[in-house]
This record gives C-alpha cells, structure tokens and sequence, in this order.
C-alpha cells in the first residue's frame, strides 16, 4: 500500500506530461489545418447515411479545428458537423457562447441535433439546452471532460476568462443550479484530469461515464472514447 501511495504521485504526472504533448501536438496541427466548415455539412461520404447534425463546441482555447479529427469521425459516420466559427478560441461568457450557438441553430433551421463538447464547450451546451425555444432543438449533448460544478484550481488563475469557471462564479452557480437540462447529458471524463480536479460528474444526467483514461485533453484521442461517441451519435 505505502508503495503504491509513493506510486500514485509519480503516476499523475506521467498523464500530465502526456496530455500536454497531446495538447501541443493537437494545437499544433489545428493551426495547420486547411479544412473548411463546410467540408464538413454535407452528409457522411463513407457510409452514405443521412444522419442526423452533430454541434461541435470546443473547450476554451480551443478552436473547432482542435477537435478536428472528431469532426471528421463523425463526418465520416454519416453526421452533417456544424462547427460554430464565431465562437474562435471559446474564450467569451458561456451565456454568450450559448447566444452564438443559437443563432446557428436558428439560421440553419436545426432540429434533434447531438452536441459533442469538450470542457468549457458542455457548458456551452447545457446552457443552449436551457435557452426557450431554442433548447428543444437539441436531442442530447455528450460532454467530454466538462467543469459542470467549475474548477476549484481556475479560482487562482490570472485570467478572467479561466477565472470565470471557477465554482463560485455567479454564471457557474446559475449553471449548476440550472438542472432541466441534465437528463439529455452525457457527461464523460477519465480517472485523473489535472484541469478539473473534482471530475465531471453530473447529478441527474442521463449517463455518467468515468473512463480508465487519465488528462482533460488526451481523453479526445482515446479508443474508448471514440467508441463510446460512436455509440452515442448512432441513429
């Protein structure tokens, strides 16, 4: 036990050095992504199904292009993938975020739509799905490493825009409070995630999923993960 106790330091910050490589390597390539969003609306070419939209909302300091091998899974599966270009970096308020987000759904007329998230992006999400007459629009979200009680680390960061997740915010306490939407959520996240150090679990969703993987970022490239989205978005 007294091994396994000296073990475990060692162990997390072995997934904090590989999830920041997957982190930079990932931010890396999104700036080098040349693919357009629109590449991406058109159903499916390798199933030939018609499937039904998928909303892709990235965490904060990321843009839709980090998520882009998601994108393209679910492209690929058959899903027209709306990637929100307005929210950039996803650095604005949720309650902003989700105004953007709405405004796609409404001028793209979309109906019993999937939104795949990650981090900051499934509150995104949980807030759109509480928004009157727009959240009916939204079938279920899956939030992949999402704060949904805040961060108790981003209270100590300089930044507002991080500083803003933490669990006494007022936008994060409205939030947690807010719980209608909960049973149309899917909250994932792996055993250890440095960012969000009291995981992602959400009272009254419709799955919680803690997966054997450890980090807020490389859960993305994660097999069961993969699999798991796959499950989910299948018509």
């Amino acid at each position: 036990m007294t091994g396994w106790r000296l073990l475990r330091p060692l162990r997390r910050l072995g997934v904090v050095a590989l999830d920041y490589e997957y982190a930079l390597r990932h931010q890396l390539r999104a700036a080098l992504d040349t693919g357009t969003p629109e590449a991406l609306v058109s159903a499916g070419a390798a199933s030939g199904a018609n499937g039904s939209p998928v909303v892709l909302l990235p965490g904060i300091y990321e843009t839709w292009r980090f998520l882009g091998p998601l994108a393209r899974r679910l492209h690929a599966a058959g899903h027209p993938v709306h990637v929100i270009t307005a929210l950039g970096r996803n650095r604005l308020s949720v309650a902003e975020g989700a105004r953007i987000v709405a405004r796609h759904l409404e001028q793209h007329d979309l109906s019993d739509v999937t939104i795949v998230a990650h981090s900051k992006g499934g509150l995104v999400a949980k807030a759109v799905m509480g928004l009157p007459g727009i959240g009916e629009r939204v079938r279920c979200a899956i939030a992949i490493a999402t704060p949904f009680a805040g961060s108790s680390l981003a209270r100590y960061l300089p930044v507002h825009a991080l500083r803003a997740l933490s669990p006494e915010d007022p936008s994060m306490v409205a939030l947690a409070s807010a719980a209608d939407a909960n049973a149309r959520i899917v909250s994932i996240w792996g055993w250890y995630d440095p960012h969000i150090p009291g995981g992602s679990r959400l009272a009254g969703a419709a799955r919680n999923e803690r997966l054997d993987v450890g980090g807020h970022f490389r859960i993305l490239g994660s097999p069961t993960l993969l699999a798991l989205v796959d499950d989910l978005t299948a018509d």
